[in-house]
């Protein structure tokens, strides 16, 4: 399975307006640490996946790819 949380976490982002500083300090991280998250260089925490899940209105599998 092909691995989509960083596309979709850029495209959710934008789909806001947000820069991607703007929207680690909404989530309390550091800047760098949410460019890996994007970059699925590192993933993010459980925790932080469901504050952001719960931030852009989706859910956990969407965010995940595992439904549209």
């Amino acid at each position: 399975m092909k691995i989509i949380l960083g596309e979709r976490l850029k495209e959710l982002r934008q789909e806001k307006g947000l820069t991607q500083k703007q929207l680690a300090e909404k989530l309390n991280v550091n800047s760098v640490t949410y460019l890996h998250y994007e970059k699925e260089q590192r993933e993010p925490p459980l925790s932080l996946l469901a504050d952001i899940a719960k931030f852009y209105d989706v859910s956990v599998d969407y965010l995940l790819g595992l439904e549209d």
